[in-house]
């Protein structure tokens, strides 16, 4: 549910994109999950080459692999991040997500666990009630 379009390389860098699902569960309760999905240069990505050759006189075809690496940023491969929650409250948790992003994608010097670990100690107020 966080690629509804599939997962696929892209030779491109895409803007980010946030979208919220809603799941019910067998009891009929509803599990909102809010998707930020951005795209990260993939630097190690494995290729298979394939060459083809002629041999004999019956030119006969016989594909011989070769592996190689694609140049770094060349392809960038898609990543999400998950909140799943009871709440409807889609804003504060794109807000969440846009901040984990942030710390990621700028390499801040704060630990993704720490700064998660702070997220779900918060206290969110009862819906109607005052902040």
């Amino acid at each position: 549910f966080c690629q509804p379009g599939g997962w696929q390389l892209s030779k491109e860098r895409k803007q980010p994109t946030f979208f919220v699902v809603v799941l019910t569960d067998i009891d009929s309760e509803r599990h909102y999950c809010s998707c930020l999905t951005f795209y990260e240069a993939e630097i190690n990505l494995q290729v298979k080459i394939f060459t083809i050759s002629n041999k004999n006189a019956e030119k006969e075809i016989e594909g011989e692999e070769e592996s190689g690496l694609i140049p770094p940023a060349e392809v960038f491969a898609p990543k999400s991040l998950v909140l799943v929650s009871r709440l409807d409250y889609p804003e504060i948790f794109r807000a969440c997500l846009g901040l984990i992003y942030t710390v990621y994608v700028d390499s801040l010097n704060v630990s993704l666990e720490t700064l998660i670990a702070n997220l779900c100690s918060c206290l969110v107020p009862a819906s109607g009630g005052s902040q």
